[in-house]
């Protein structure tokens, strides 16, 4: 197992594997290095690394539950890399990870060789935010993972034609099944944090961060974070940006679509 301390003293949890690019992976919001497990077979050879944030999967809780926001996790993807020796990663980043991205690029350009944002750009849609939150920080009411898979069909927008044993490998992911039930992988005080947040910044900024640097951005097509008007905003800007658009998916892909694939190949091909 593999882990860095932070430069306040937390113990996170990393991957490090393979050689060339080095491509870090940042996850969603609520997740862990197990959002990148299905695109993971797919990717041309390169180094690839993925981080759990604080407060999520095998990395360390904070007591103090307010470190568990964007400017402190890019610190920290930040103090990774220097743990590691690497001067500039290619980021592919889901939901929160694509933010994290955007950030590091705005706060250390030098750092960031281009991104890959999975269904998240620079204006985040209400009620993609109210759908999160619904469920943020609490404990699911299935008590088995089985239970589970039934239900996400019904409570994930957006989605179709996707087979029960993926549903069922979603379940056991996302959730840790006890004698009590199912429980969450992460500190529920992160629901906490993101209350104290407040309102969401103008995030146009830390996308035009991105300028002159490879960028992708995979969207599913029924997602209700990134809306289609926000895309099209984005390709505006960044005609160069490679594009792909997955039918059947809300937010967010699982990435081991045979469009998303392909896209993030390209991306990557632009970065060697």
């Amino acid at each position: 197992m593999s882990t860095f301390q932070t430069s306040d003293g937390l113990t996170l949890y990393f991957e490090d594997a393979g050689e060339g690019l080095p491509l870090l992976c940042l996850p969603g919001l609520t997740r862990t290095t197990r959002d990148f497990q299905y695109v993971t077979p797919h990717l041309p050879p390169c180094r690839l690394i993925k981080m759990d944030y604080r407060g999520r999967g095998q990395s360390q809780w904070d007591p103090t539950w307010q470190t568990y926001s964007l400017p402190v996790e890019i610190r920290d993807v930040m103090e990774l890399m220097d743990h590691l020796s690497l001067a500039s990663v290619a980021i592919l980043g889901t939901s929160r990870g694509g933010l994290n991205a955007m950030g590091l690029a705005a706060a250390a350009p030098e750092r960031v060789l281009g991104a890959a944002l999975n269904d998240v750009g620079p204006e985040l849609d209400a009620d993609g935010l109210a759908g999160i939150m619904a469920y943020l920080g609490r404990r699911p009411a299935a008590r088995t993972h089985a239970e589970a898979a039934a239900a996400l069909p019904h409570v994930l927008k957006g989605f179709r034609d996707v087979p029960p044993e993926r549903w069922l490998h979603e379940a056991r992911t996302h959730f840790v099944e006890t004698e009590n039930g199912l429980d969450i992988t992460y500190d529920p005080r992160l629901r906490d944090a993101v209350e104290a947040g407040g309102a969401v910044p103008d995030l146009w900024p830390f996308f035009d961060a991105l300028a002159g640097k490879p960028l992708a951005l995979i969207r599913g097509a029924g997602s209700d974070l990134l809306r289609a008007e926000t895309a099209r905003k984005m390709q505006d800007r960044r005609p160069d940006m490679v594009y792909a658009e997955v039918p059947g998916r809300g937010h967010v892909p699982f990435l081991d679509e045979p469009a998303v694939v392909n896209a993030i190949r390209t991306w990557m091909g632009m970065l060697t």
